[in-house]
Order: C-alpha cells, then structure tokens, then sequence
C-alpha cells in the first residue's frame, strides 16, 4: 500500500482517537474532538456506529470512529471501516466517465444510444452530459421494478428494465430529476468503452492508482469487503439488521464500499491533476443545472451549495456524506451504518467547528 508521508504522520498524531471513541476518555470539550465526541455521541457505545474525518490542507484534523460496525459479532467501528456509500458512489462513476472522456474513447455529447442502442426512441436525443447532470427525464428503475421480488438487481437488468419503457418525465435537457438509473446505465457505457467490467475498471483507474487499497464496487460472490460495516434500521425499540435491499447490487448509483482513510486519498485526488486533468475536474464542480432545492445546483456526480461540493448517500441501514470546501482547503466526511439520521446537517456543523480553529 502506498501511503503519503503526511498521511502516516497524521495518523501517529492521532494515534489517541484512532480507534474510536469508546477507545479513550472523552477530551475535554472545548477541543475540536471534545466537540466532535457531543456532536457524535449518540453513535457511541453497542449501536450501528459512524466514521468522521475532518481534512484541512491534506492532513486530518480528526480522523475519529464511533460504535459498531457490526452489532452481531461486537465488531467496533474504526478508521478502516468501509461502509457502502450509497449514492457517494456516483462521483465515482462521474470520474470513470472523465477518464474515458480524457482517453478519446467517448465524448459526454455522445447520444447515449450510441453506446445502449436498446433502449427506446424516447432516449433518442439523451446524451451523456445529461446522463451526468441528472437532465434526461429517463424514467426511474425503482419505479419500474416487480415489487413481489426478492432478487437484487444488477445494472444490465436496470437497462433490460428501461427498454420496455418508451416515455420520459421529460425532454432532455429541459428540466431536473434525480435519476439512478442514469447512473446505471453509466456504468454500462464505461463497461462498452473501455472493454472492462465496470468494478475492474474503477480498481484499475481509480482505486489502485490513488492507494484506496480497500475501496470496492462490491459484488456478491466476486469481491469481498473487507472491515465491512453492516446496516441497520431502528425499528419498535431496537436495531435489525437491514443491509441489502433488492437495488444494493446495482454498481453505478451506489454500489460501492469505502472507509474515511481511503476517501482522504480521494480527497486528496481532486486538487491536483493525478487522476483528472484540471479541465476535467472544473467541468465535474462548475455548476451545469439547477435542481428541485434552490439552494443546490449539480455538477457531474456532485452538489454544489455555494462554496461547497458535496454529495450524500442514502440507502438501506447506511447513511452518508461527504462536504468540501475547497477554497479553504476544507472537507468533511461522515459515514453512518444506520437508516436515520440524514448526516448532511451533522458535517456542516463538524466544517463550522474545524472553521472556527
């Protein structure tokens, strides 16, 4: 594993609050942890936990974990906890289709039906652009599916799911819906253009080269996860486990598992050029539509809120996100193996408390 040397510094400096809080007595308050540790206290002790990372200039200022990653077998959550991150995932896909974008293998005006030349006539003028920015009015997979069964789906079914549907929400380009099934369908043109399975692809451009050794597009019976954060939902006075649900296996809009540790090499990738040009980068953060919010416009796989770039995830017994500031050189991450809380209000005040410093 290659590790910068910041990274490794970092960690001996924090070696107190590596491995959670129920670790070590709680700091006094009027410290950043001390802080952080009320914010967070209701993930600590034996109930589905949560992972905190505050990064300022590259180095964390709090890499800190809470509770269980899986109550069963009293694992504790830690650092190298990965948890699925939902629709996190989809900054992630948005970068595989930059990646080919910057290898001449396709252009983000291609109609999509250049590369799924299944689906309907009402994809006709959809193109990859608007497939990125959540623009091309296709119809949701959820919406579509049988809900009497019980066998997960996988993205080639979101698209089998998509060719018996010959209408849209929308004309392309004319409005916002948020839209798994573009994602899906995503990661299906980055299997078609690249030659590769779409999990392969993302270990190979992305995961390997930053160091994000433990990061993966799971796939039941393919990949494991290792460290793996179970989900869970609070349900009449007690935890039940709650992991999958009949999307879970679905890649592109959400199907990956990562830790704090290897999102601060991510975090880290998006402020120089050693994943994306800088063209790239600017096209993913620069706002390309508005949304149903008025407060939040969208880039390619993330939310842009005045002079943050975030994205949540929300999905069966996970929830999470991820905040950046990258004027200040600022971001927050949080990564919560439980159905409720929405975290998104959580890292805004973590960011307020690591501003105030």
């Amino acid at each position: 594993m290659r590790i910068p040397p910041w990274f490794l510094g970092s960690v001996l400096l924090l070696a107190g609050c590596a491995t959670g809080s129920h670790s070590m007595p709680h700091a006094p308050h009027d410290t950043l942890q001390g802080q952080v540790d009320a914010l967070m206290r209701d993930y600590d002790g034996h109930v589905p936990g949560a992972s905190v990372l505050i990064l300022r200039d590259g180095k964390p200022l709090l890499r800190r974990s809470y509770g269980m990653a899986e109550l069963e077998s009293g694992a504790a959550s830690s650092p190298t906890t990965n948890y699925r991150l939902a629709s996190v995932s989809k900054q992630f896909t948005a970068a595989s289709i930059l990646l080919l974008a910057e290898d001449g293998r396709l252009r983000l005006e291609d109609p999509v039906r250049r590369w799924l030349p299944t689906l309907p006539d009402a994809a006709d003028k959809v193109t990859i652009r608007h497939l990125l920015t959540h623009t091309a009015g296709l119809i949701d997979y959820e919406d579509v599916m049988d809900p009497a069964s019980t066998v997960q789906v996988h993205d080639a079914d979101v698209l089998r799911l998509l060719e018996s549907q010959d209408r849209a929400y929308f004309a392309p380009g004319s409005d916002y819906r948020y839209s798994n099934s573009g994602y899906a369908l995503l990661s299906l043109i980055v299997e078609r253009a690249s030659g590769q399975h779409y999990a392969q692809f993302l270990h190979d451009r992305i995961f390997q080269p930053l160091g994000m050794d433990h990061t993966v597009a799971y796939e039941s019976g393919i990949s494991e996860v290792a460290h793996r954060a179970y989900g869970y939902t609070f349900d009449q006075g007690r935890w039940l486990r709650t992991d999958q649900s009949t999307t879970s296996a679905v890649l592109g809009d959400g199907g990956i598992y990562s830790s704090i540790d290897d999102l601060a090499r991510w975090d880290a990738a998006l402020y120089d050029q050693r994943l994306l040009r800088s063209r790239s980068l600017q096209e993913a953060f620069t706002p390309a539509t508005h949304t149903d919010d008025p407060t939040v416009e969208y880039g390619y796989g993330w939310r842009i809120t005045g002079e943050t770039l975030w994205h949540s995830g929300e999905t069966i017994g996970f929830r999470n996100v991820i905040v950046r500031y990258p004027q200040r050189h600022l971001t927050v991450v949080v990564l919560t193996n439980r159905n409720d809380p929405e975290p998104y209000g959580l890292a805004k005040q973590i960011a307020g408390l690591a501003l105030g410093i």
